[in-house]
C-alpha cells in the first residue's frame, strides 16, 4: 500500500476507508474577507467545520478529498487546525481553478510572449506542493485540480491544464478536472491531456453526474476516466431522482469501477448568500449517507458496488496498482 498525504500526516491508502471524493471545507474569497471582516468569524467558522465534519465521520465516512486550490481560497493552516480536532482524513490539492483566464500573478510570468522560451512557474509551484509541502505547513498535496467550464478550452485554461499535466508526469499525483458534461468538456480535456501523455485512468472528471446522459458518460468511462458523481444535493442542476438514476444506469452497464461519489458541499462558502441555500436543502455532507445510498439500493445497486465507489475506486486512484 502507498502512503497518502493528508492534513494530519500520511495515511496508508488501504486505511482511507469510505471516501467522499469532492468536498470542500471552505470556499472563500480572501481579499473580501480580509477587507470586510464583518463577513468572517474565524472561531465560529472553525467550530462549525469541526461539528459538521465530526457528524460526517459519525455517519460512516472516513476521508474527504478537498479540491480547494488557488482561486477557491485555499489556506492550509486553517485546515490543519480543523484536522487536528477531528477523526477524519482531509486530503488536499494543488492547482489553479479558473474558467477562462489565469490569475493576474501568472499573466506575465512564464511563456506568455511568442518566442519566449521560459518555464511556466505554475508547474514548479504544483510540484513543490506535492513533493515538499504547502508553504511552511509540512502538508503535501496529494492531487492536482484544474477546471474547464462554459468558456471552453481558452488559451489560459489550456496553459493551466498543461502545467497540471507536467506536474502529474513529474510526480505521479492524479488529476481532478472540473467539467461541464452537458457541453462534453471531458472530451476536450481528453484531447489536451492525452496529447501531453497523461493516462486517462489517472484523471477524475468532476461533476460528470450533472447530466443523465449514459451514452456520453459511458464514452468517457471507456476511455478510462474516473467519473465524479459528486454533486448530490445540488438538485437545481439535476434533480435527485435523475442523479440516482444515472449512477444506477452506469452500474448496470458495468461501470461501477469508473465512478466515485460526493456532494461538492462545504462547511462554509462565501460565494452564495446563506439564505439562498434554503433552495438546496439536500446540499450537505450527510445527504449521500442518509438519502442517496438507500435510493441506490432501491435501484438495484448492491452494497459491494457502493463499497467499490466509496472505498476501492478512491484507493485505486490515489495508489494505482
Amino acid at each position: 500500500m502507498a502512503e497518502i498525504p493528508t492534513a494530519r500526516g500520511t495515511v496508508d491508502s488501504g486505511a482511507l476507508g469510505r471516501v467522499l471524493m469532492h468536498e470542500h471545507v471552505f470556499v472563500i474569497t480572501p481579499e473580501v474577507l480580509q477587507n470586510f471582516p464583518e463577513h468572517w468569524d474565524e472561531q465560529l467558522r472553525v467550530t462549525d467545520a469541526v461539528e459538521k465534519l465530526t457528524a460526517l465521520k459519525n455517519a460512516g465516512i472516513d476521508t474527504i478529498v478537498d479540491p480547494t486550490v488557488i482561486g477557491l481560497g485555499r489556506y492550509i493552516p486553517r485546515i490543519v487546525e480543523i484536522a487536528g480536532k477531528i477523526d477524519l482524513n482531509i486530503i488536499v490539492a494543488t492547482g489553479v481553478y479558473t474558467y477562462d483566464t489565469v490569475p493576474k500573478f501568472f499573466k506575465f510570468r512564464g511563456p506568455v510572449f511568442p518566442g519566449l522560451d521560459v518555464p511556466d512557474p505554475m508547474a514548479d509551484m504544483f510540484i513543490k506542493d506535492i513533493t515538499e509541502g504547502i508553504a511552511d505547513t509540512g502538508v503535501r498535496a496529494a492531487f492536482l485540480k484544474c477546471a474547464i467550464d462554459e468558456p471552453g478550452m481558452t488559451e489560459d485554461v489550456a496553459r493551466i491544464l498543461r502545467a497540471v499535466a507536467k506536474a502529474h508526469l513529474a510526480t505521479g499525483a492524479p488529476i481532478m478536472v472540473h467539467t461541464v458534461p452537458s457541453m462534453h468538456r471531458g472530451l476536450e480535456v481528453h484531447e489536451l491531456l492525452s496529447g501531453e501523455g497523461v493516462d486517462p485512468s489517472r484523471v477524475l472528471l468532476a461533476h460528470s453526474g450533472d447530466v443523465n446522459d449514459p451514452d456520453h458518460l459511458s464514452e468517457l468511462a471507456d476511455l478510462g476516466y474516473l467519473l465524479g458523481m459528486d454533486r448530490f444535493g445540488i438538485d437545481l442542476y439535476l434533480p435527485f431522482e435523475e442523479r440516482v438514476a444515472i449512477v444506477a444506469t452506469l452500474a448496470e452497464r458495468g461501470y461501477t469501477e469508473r465512478m466515485v461519489l460526493a456532494h461538492d458541499a462545504s462547511c462554509y462558502m462565501d460565494w452564495i448568500e446563506p439564505s439562498y441555500l434554503e433552495f438546496s436543502p439536500n446540499w450537505h455532507f450527510l445527504h449521500i449517507t442518509n438519502d442517496v445510498l438507500p435510493a441506490l439500493r432501491e435501484r438495484g445497486v448492491s452494497d459491494d458496488q457502493i463499497d467499490t465507489m466509496l472505498i476501492a475506486n478512491p484507493q485505486q486512484w490515489f495508489a494505482p496498482a
